[in-house]
């Protein structure tokens, strides 16, 4: 059996274009720093809201 143990980091990332540029720029961003980066989660999703429309993700 494949036994290990993990690291869960929180992170927030942000885009005003799209969910997945906002997830694309948080894991670019901590893997500057943070080493083994192999998977993500998304448990949240909010948005800023500007003139009835959605103006960020």
């Amino acid at each position: 059996m494949n036994e290990g143990v993990y690291k869960v980091i929180e992170l927030v990332g942000t885009s005003e274009t799209s969910l997945s540029d906002a997830i694309d720029g948080a894991v670019s961003k901590t893997g500057e720093t943070v080493r083994h980066l192999g998977w993500f989660e998304v448990n949240q999703i909010r948005g800023r809201i500007d003139d009835r429309k959605v103006a960020s993700y």
